[in-house]
Formats: C-alpha cells, sequence, structure tokens
C-alpha cells in the first residue's frame, strides 16, 4: 500500500519528535551551528547522531547535558573590615 504524502509527514515527524536538528538547537540556545559543530568535535556539547548528512541531538540528552552545566551558586566574598 502507498502511503500519501501526508501519512510521511505523519510518520517522520512522530519518528523524530524526540530530536531536533543542530541549525534548531543553535537557535534555541543563542550560539551558530559552528559553534556547536566546534562542540561536537572538541567533545564538549550534547551527545549528537548524524543520519545521513543531518546532525541530530536527542532534546532529553540535551537537558541533561544542560543541566551538566549548571554551576553552584557563587556565595559573595565577605567584606574584610580593618584590623
Amino acid at each position: 500500500m502507498l502511503e500519501t504524502h501526508h501519512e510521511q509527514e505523519t510518520t517522520n515527524s512522530t519518528l523524530l519528535s524526540g530530536w531536533i536538528g543542530r541549525g534548531e538547537l543553535a537557535a534555541e540556545l543563542g550560539v551558530s551551528v559552528d559553534t556547536l559543530g566546534r562542540w561536537a568535535a572538541s567533545g564538549k556539547g550534547p551527545k549528537w547522531v548524524r543520519a545521513g548528512r543531518k546532525v541530530l541531538y536527542r532534546r532529553r540528552a540535551v537537558v541533561d547535558w544542560l543541566q551538566k552545566q549548571e554551576e553552584p551558586p557563587v556565595k559573595p566574598a565577605r567584606k574584610r573590615g580593618r584590623k
């Protein structure tokens, strides 16, 4: 049975619903696509997969990676008075 164009779109959107492309992720993070590429090459960024020419990130992996980037709150320096 042949699928219609609409059925193919529905199948594709369901299949990739937990994934985000590099361009979309770059826009969400406010960084360039090149920055994501450098992070990927150096192992600093979120885990990714290549599907043909397309690079995809699992949304959950991006959230996990962001949580690992959290820094503890910085305690304000105590003012030292004169002795």
